[in-house]
């Protein structure tokens, strides 16, 4: 009997079909999500019109049953680097199962992880070893712990607002009280202002300092330090005998307009990097803890403990073919060099706004992460309705321009963080200036309809209601 001839039968026969799955019960996916999944979230969606049904994406679009698309300018949160469903990460990832390769014997070294380990090492000059795990929050733990461990130190310091993920020790990191409360007792870390030197300087001469964890531009508001601040930082830290871990789980592999964040500072290496989200290609999770020789040999210090970390789906086949993927596609297509130009031009038409709209208050960012907040206006009559909105919830005004973006453009974005007036963009990073000119065409048209009383007020009335209720 051939292969053919025995998938025909397997199929005949009634074995699994995702198709038919799908095509049978596809349309219950929000009904499914509430009754078996946090049910929270299609809560939500329903409330601030949220709930689409999408049936394909290609590059930087989703599309709906009739036809229609709708730009992504959020990529998975940072996941999507190039998009979704790039053709070379697919056929590398097709090509890897066809391998059947000998994949997680845990005892032997497949070539994939080291080729991968290789190539992120060649963006990364003065690092020299690479952890592969499956997620930011895991390549953030791996870097806690060694930090923690090749210092003898108990404490790491982070910032104000600090994102660096949901589990206990990536947690105990997180500058928002919010994702922390009720989650005690966590480890014994302290959070810093952003761009304070001085803060910084009094915790270090305290003496149980690890390390310090900062993200070069904080996904939560899209906030960096001053300039000279992080070279500063590392001086300050080197001093005292402690670490600088960089977080670039969101900002790496070229989302800034450098392949890291922290390379737009001149002198800062760090001495533990965190990369994940684009590194997978939108299909298969990882991440890795990158850093220097010594630490990683001090670690790993001996033969008796060889997995004192490890991960038991880390460096998987599958995870690695897609990351050699992303990077090829990296080099080939020069994403760095274009998310640096198309950023640019984003960021200038939108900072050129903040004089025509009195709402408008700054953009800012780097590359293809750009923050738009919106601020307190001028005129009597808006200044009122800004009140109302301020005493519900702060951060109303801002989802009053995520929704119509999305319900009148079709246009998806975010808020960038609880009780913030500040949208996010952080787009595929192969959008071009078709892209740009629809987002900021789409974006003008909320303003003027927010700034002339129109129909975004109405949509915000609904969600004054809704804050309360949730008090």
């Amino acid at each position: 009997m051939t292969t053919a001839e025995s998938a025909s039968q397997s199929s005949q026969a009634g074995e699994f079909d995702l198709g038919k799955l799908l095509a049978e019960r596809g349309a219950e996916r929000y009904e499914l999500h509430t009754r078996h999944l946090n049910h929270q979230l299609p809560r939500m969606l329903h409330t601030i019109g949220f709930d689409k049904v999408y049936e394909r994406a290609e590059g930087a679009y989703f599309y709906d049953a009739d036809g229609n698309d709708y730009l992504d300018m959020l990529a998975g949160f940072g996941v999507m680097g190039l998009g979704r469903h790039h053709p070379v990460v697919r056929k590398a990832l097709h090509d890897v199962l066809d391998a059947s390769l000998a994949d997680l014997t845990r005892f032997d070294c497949q070539p994939l992880p080291g080729l991968l380990a290789e190539k992120l090492l060649a963006h990364s000059p003065h690092l020299d070893r690479v952890f592969f795990g499956n997620s930011g929050t895991e390549a953030v733990e791996g870097a806690l712990k060694f930090a923690r461990f090749v210092t003898g130190r108990p404490r790491v310091l982070y910032c104000a607002h600090a994102f660096h993920g949901l589990t206990t020790g990536a947690l105990s990191v997180n500058g928002e009280s919010g994702f922390r409360d009720g989650f005690a007792p966590l480890l014994p870390d302290t959070a810093v202002p952003l761009g304070d030197l001085d803060a910084l300087e009094r915790q270090l001469k305290k003496g149980d300092v690890a390390a310090l964890i900062v993200e070069p531009i904080q996904g939560k508001g899209v906030l960096q330090g001053p300039p000279g601040w992080l070279r500063a930082a590392q001086e300050l830290l080197h001093r005292h005998k402690a670490l600088l871990i960089a977080d670039e789980v969101q900002t790496g592999l070229g989302r800034t307009g450098d392949f890291y964040a922290y390379q737009h500072e001149d002198g800062v290496e760090p001495d533990l990097v965190c990369v994940a989200k684009a590194l997978s290609g939108g299909y298969v999770p990882v991440g890795a803890t990158i850093g220097k020789d010594w630490i990683f040999k001090k670690v790993y210090s001996s033969m008796d403990r060889v997995l004192v970390h490890s991960a038991s789906f880390g460096s998987n086949a599958q995870a690695m073919a897609a990351g050699l993927a992303v990077l090829s596609v990296m080099e080939n297509e020069q994403i760095v060099a274009k998310v640096r130009a198309t950023g640019e031009r984003l960021r200038t038409r939108l900072a050129a706004l903040t004089d025509q709209y009195e709402m408008l208050a700054e953009v800012r960012g780097r590359g293809l992460m750009i923050g738009i907040e919106f601020g307190r206006p001028r005129s009597l009559k808006l200044r009122s309705r800004w009140a109302m909105l301020q005493a519900a919830r702060k951060g109303l005004f801002a989802q009053m321009v995520v929704v119509p973006l999305l319900r009148r453009h079709r246009i998806l974005t975010q808020v960038s963080g609880d009780h913030m007036e500040v949208i996010k963009l952080i787009p595929p990073l192969i959008i071009g200036e078709r892209e740009v000119d629809r987002f900021v065409d789409a974006f003008t048209a909320v303003m003027d309809d927010a700034h002339n009383g129109g129909l975004v007020w109405d949509f915000g009335k609904t969600l004054v209601k809704q804050a309360v209720a949730n008090r």
